[in-house]
């Protein structure tokens, strides 16, 4: 009994170190938790009750991507301190090329309150900040930044571990044709990756990949709180060549360094689940560059969609969707689960 007394010792050991290396994404934890803590610190009493939630909340799961009332507390209603700690938030949760599609998207709003017949409606300050909890070093939390052609959701496991999905990115117009934006292409990645991969593809390869010749007017999930995996239309990457598989792991890459470098780790290790053989390209709608296309990128457990229906292809939608991760589901359940028996521990 005393010899198995150190081994047992010895795996509890070993798997507390297992679980002290850390989720990838816990650097971002630890910052976003520093950072919301410091953006409540900058609100009013009033303003805390307007953006402090608790984490039950059915709020947290009810999400939206088109202009409505919010609940949260609006970039409007905050001083200069507290719009800097907003911002500063989003800078711990997103990459530098992120929050430039963040700012880019917000400033969307002036151009379509310059070309819209009712865009004085287009506000770029109607953007909500809402945080689900008490930012917590141990404890379960969330937040979210929303408005128009916007959704960032995170799920937090104290500092251990963050959760980054849905998150969806909109921009309208894709291209500025004219005034002082004239140029700007708030989503051109992830426009340009698309169209890569689908030039790339032989005329029988095309064919599998095609799976209509109409779009469809929109993401196919829009802003259900869980998703299914879609149909396995389209072509799966066990057909392309080497190539055009860099190109459909570009496409991916490209929506998933929009995060922190752990979070976007943290995505490209469920995209990898199953190889990239298990992932299918598919697309919808026009093959010619300039009119309403679709495309999406679906593996075992994730799911990219593109829509670019409207404005002659010119007002683009993109998601992504973890199918048993959105909102930190299964995958804060198996980080607690992991954690029994280990010193690491929840409160």
């Amino acid at each position: 009994m005393r010899a198995v007394i150190p081994i047992l010792l010895m795996g509890l050991a070993a798997a507390a170190a297992a679980q002290d290396k850390g989720h990838p994404s816990a650097p971002a934890a630890a910052n976003m938790r520093a950072g919301a803590e410091r953006l409540v610190a900058a609100l009013p009493e009033t303003g805390r009750a307007q953006a402090v939630r608790p984490f039950e909340d059915g709020d947290r799961l009810d999400w939206h991507y088109t202009p409505r009332s919010r609940n949260g507390i609006s970039l409007k209603e905050l001083d200069r301190a507290g719009r800097e700690a907003v911002h500063d938030l989003l800078r711990a949760a997103l990459s530098a090329s992120g929050y430039r599609k963040v700012v880019n998207i917000i400033e969307l709003e002036l151009v379509l309150r310059e070309i819209e017949t009712f865009g004085w409606m287009r506000d770029p300050e109607r953007y909500h900040l809402t945080i689900y909890g008490a930012p917590d070093r141990a404890r379960r939390w969330g937040w979210r930044f929303e408005g128009h052609h916007l959704s960032l959701n995170f799920t937090l496991a104290g500092e251990k571990m963050a959760v980054d999905t849905p998150s969806f990115f909109g921009a309208n117009p894709a291209t500025v044709a004219s005034g002082p934006r004239k140029g700007l292409r708030a989503l051109g990645e992830e426009h340009d990756a698309g169209w890569a991969l689908l030039e790339s593809l032989g005329d029988a390869q095309r064919r599998e990949a095609v799976i209509s010749e109409r779009s469809y007017g929109d993401i196919l999930t829009r802003n259900r709180a869980r998703v299914e995996p879609l149909d396995g239309a389209g072509i799966p990457a066990a057909k392309l060549d080497e190539r055009q598989r860099a190109l459909l792991w570009k496409l991916v890459e490209t929506y998933a360094r929009s995060f922190e470098p752990g979070l976007a780790e943290a995505r490209l290790e469920r995209a990898r689940h199953g190889g990239i053989e298990a992932l299918r390209f598919a697309w919808a709608g026009s093959t010619a560059r300039g009119r309403a296309h679709y495309y999406r990128v679906q593996g075992p457990l994730f799911l990219i969609e593109y829509d670019a229906s409207q404005g002659d292809g010119n007002h683009i939608h993109t998601v992504w969707r973890d199918f048993t991760g959105d909102f930190g589901r299964d995958l804060l359940r198996e980080h607690y689960a992991a954690a029994r028996g280990t010193s690491h521990r929840h409160r």
